[in-house]
């Protein structure tokens, strides 16, 4: 653990994924002893931007250390604020400006309403998760990672991380293990019904690692990658490619507009076969059904982009010369 916790690099200290060169953005904290853990390894807060649901009077009353955890981290320097809603935190006038390298969200729960195995509660705590994906989707500095620890057991991991992220545009990046012990002093809490201030029952549980879709960089040449596909699904794509040009026009070359399409068909197949899942495949021909659909609506959306140009070149002509 002491090669984990609080090691000394060039760029900063370090624990675990954090840096005290990052900016950090700790979303619905408890006790803020986790946002404390961070701070003591660092040395320094001053870095760290920890939020919590509850309002601070409330703090004060369902937390017995959360005085003297808030005071730590105020001494430190890090940005605190209460009252804030993962869902709709991008909005918050502390916030809305702020970019961050890493959003951490620990053990996101929508709060004890009946046993977790039921369906209607998964879809609760799925609604949160997804919406604060969805805000820190958009919160993050170029090449930021938002993380989420959540139990991996049943019934936790009927929540599906992975597809919300997904639908978020958020690509996973990795699953590590988590281990309480590599964050000193850090204590889980339970956070609301009527014992708060109890820690819960961890069990198997790790830290999903997300990033944004990469996007196509104007030096990049796709030689370098070329994600492989079927012949059949490639005679598809390809047939779709003849409509480079009427689509994208020439801002961007055909290698480059190749692989981002590519790229998109790459995790469109993935979605299709559950891989981010059940991982039980589903019929080829129903996915390749699918891109005949698309060759067909991108022909007419080409068609109707050259007749929309004809349009304006018609109308610009007129407007110069006259009738």
């Amino acid at each position: 653990m002491s090669e984990i916790w609080g090691r000394r690099r060039e760029e900063g200290m370090w624990i675990n994924h954090y840096c005290s060169r990052h900016s950090i953005l700790l979303v619905g904290e408890g006790d803020f002893s986790f946002s404390r853990a961070l701070a003591m390894a660092f040395g320094s807060a001053t870095n760290i931007v920890a939020t919590s649901f509850d309002t601070h009077d409330r703090l004060m009353k369902n937390y017995k250390n959360a005085y003297a955890n808030l005071g730590i981290l105020e001494i430190m320097g890090a940005t605190l604020i209460h009252g804030v809603d993962a869902t709709q935190m991008r909005a918050h006038p502390h916030l809305q400006f702020l970019r961050f390298h890493r959003i951490v969200y620990n053990f996101p729960h929508a709060g004890f309403h009946g046993k977790e195995d039921n369906p209607d509660l998964i879809e609760l705590h799925r609604r949160l998760v997804h919406g604060f994906l969805t805000n820190a989707s958009t919160m993050l500095c170029p090449e930021g990672e938002i993380h989420i620890t959540h139990k991996t057991t049943t019934p936790f991991n009927s929540w599906k991380i992975e597809d919300l992220a997904l639908d978020c545009s958020l690509l996973c990046i990795g699953r590590d293990d988590f281990k309480i012990e590599d964050y000193p002093g850090y204590q889980n809490k339970r956070g609301s019904g009527l014992r708060p201030d109890d820690p819960f029952l961890l069990g198997e549980c790790c830290t999903f690692r997300f990033k944004q879709f990469p996007r196509i960089r104007r030096d990049f040449r796709p030689e370098h990658y070329v994600p492989s596909c079927s012949d059949e699904c490639h005679w598809i794509f390809g047939r779709y490619l003849d409509h480079v040009e009427d689509t994208f026009g020439m801002n961007m070359s055909n290698d480059e507009v190749c692989f981002v399409v590519r790229e998109a068909l790459r995790v469109g197949y993935e979605t299709y076969m559950g891989l981010f899942s059940s991982g039980h495949g589903r019929p080829l021909r129903g996915f390749i059904d699918i891109l005949e659909e698309l060759h067909a609506i991108s022909a007419l959306r080409s068609k109707r982009l050259l007749q929309m140009l004809s349009r304006l070149d018609r109308q610009a002509d007129f407007n110069e010369w006259g009738p």
